[in-house]
């Protein structure tokens, strides 16, 4: 990098290499992706575990460590206010509440909420953890990463039923991603909660594979209300994905 210092653009390298690999990596690994010398390498991880960025398995393999999760938690928070007024937006103009989340630890997280002013309405809290797997918002980030890590993820967390509409095997849920990134956006027809629909987009080029969805009772949310909102969904993922590349 022209104007960065070049011993923090490495350990960010090794950091998101990490990242890439599923959380951990062998020495090995660390070396061939980043074409880093081995001692190079083992001083900066070493740096990274000292400050609690990475940690070392018995294995000697290096995983993520937990200090990344408050950075995590606080760039979501973050996150979520920048995205706030983009919700808003969102609200006025299909009159259901979005929301906006990112995975963190294998789980969706929500980051920000706008809710709709119907009496009868969804309404997520901020900070909530849901399955990836029977959320329109978790299978819209999990059609962002390769097959492998969804398999991964799963395997780590399962696949438990919110409803008898969840999907609760890994060749469906693969199937499903197939179809998230064939057509370009996700949708929860009563899996996550009976009677509630969701529909929604990857934010593009997000630090943290994000997705943006507007939900709402099925009888409102219909597959037509669909097609119409998706237009304004992308159009509302790619302001916010804008503002993040500026900010970077």
């Amino acid at each position: 990098m022209a104007d960065g210092v070049q011993s923090v653009d490495r350990a960010i390298d090794l950091l998101e290499i990490m990242t890439d690999l599923g959380g951990d990596a062998a020495l090995s690994e660390l070396a061939t992706s980043s074409g880093l010398p081995l001692p190079t390498i083992h001083r900066l991880m070493r740096t990274l575990v000292l400050r609690g960025y990475a940690r070392q398995l018995p294995s000697r393999r290096y995983t993520l460590g937990p200090r990344l999760i408050r950075l995590g938690e606080s760039a979501g928070r973050q996150l979520g206010a920048g995205a706030k007024p983009h919700l808003e937006r969102l609200v006025r103009e299909l009159g259901e509440s979005a929301n906006l989340a990112m995975i963190d630890r294998d789980m969706a997280v929500y980051v920000a909420q706008a809710s709709s002013q119907h009496s009868m309405r969804t309404f997520t809290e901020v900070g909530r953890r849901v399955y990836c797997s029977c959320t329109g918002v978790g299978k819209a980030v999990l059609a962002q990463l390769p097959d492998t890590t969804v398999r991964e993820i799963v395997g780590r967390t399962g696949m438990p039923a919110a409803t008898d509409r969840s999907i609760t095997d890994l060749r469906t849920l693969l199937d499903e991603m197939a179809k998230v990134r064939d057509q370009g956006y996700a949708v929860d027809d009563g899996e996550q909660e009976i009677g509630v629909r969701c529909f929604a987009v990857p934010v593009p080029h997000a630090p943290t594979p994000s997705a943006l969805s507007i939900s709402g009772p099925a009888a409102r949310v219909s597959f037509e209300f669909g097609e119409q909102a998706l237009p304004l969904l992308h159009e509302i993922a790619g302001h916010i994905s804008d503002e993040l590349i500026t900010a970077r």
